[in-house]
């Protein structure tokens, strides 16, 4: 069945329902994608596990593929956003559900999503630092990819310390580092409990 048509169609009432600042989820997008995703990710991790398992050597790897029941689900992605989540993951060493943790928190996995400070796409990657990943925020598969290997980096800058990379990844390194773990700021505060009760 020809999904993109329909597809089209939902991200432009989303796209309506933003401008107008009417909240809530557009039919149909939700339970169809969290299904699938589910069931692919389920899918693919059964296929190679003792492959994915070997390739993932390091301390912020081995973390974030600790919680081997836990799933994450997309409300507004497609099929192809996810296979994107799968190969971003792999290529860093993540797991893909933590991945799709905070693409469901930053956009509900919707590539035409921006924020009002600018940031772009399904992993909202601000323009600078897609430039510093050399990535094309506007691409969605660049911006997964992008916002896999920024998500990878901040595991690596705080020893795999999952809370403290899922801050750095909203706040900034740099915040995280001033109060020596999750800044106390609200949105941060809500953010990281988002992604991971969506983890896990």
């Amino acid at each position: 069945m020809e999904l993109s048509g329909v597809e089209a169609i939902q991200a432009r009432i989303s796209e309506i329902q933003r401008r107008f600042g009417i909240e809530g989820s557009v039919p149909g997008m939700a339970s169809n994608f969290q299904r699938t995703l589910t069931a692919e990710l389920k899918k693919k991790e059964e296929a190679v596990p003792a492959q994915k398992t070997a390739a993932k050597t390091e301390a912020g790897a081995a973390q974030a593929t600790s919680h081997v029941g836990a799933s994450a689900e997309l409300s507004g992605a497609s099929n192809e956003t996810a296979r994107f989540i799968r190969e971003a993951a792999a290529k860093y060493g993540l797991d893909s559900r933590l991945v799709a943790a905070v693409a469901e928190a930053e956009s509900n996995g919707n590539q035409s999503e921006v924020s009002d400070a600018g940031a772009v796409g399904v992993m909202q990657l601000m323009p600078d630092t897609a430039a510093a990943l050399g990535v094309n925020p506007y691409d969605e598969k660049q911006n997964i990819e992008g916002g896999a290997h920024y998500l990878k980096q901040m595991l690596d800058a705080f020893g795999g310390d999952m809370k403290k990379a899922i801050a750095a990844y909203n706040a900034g390194p740099q915040a995280v580092k001033d109060y020596d773990g999750v800044p106390p700021y609200a949105e941060t505060q809500n953010y990281v409990n988002k992604v991971l009760d969506l983890y896990q």
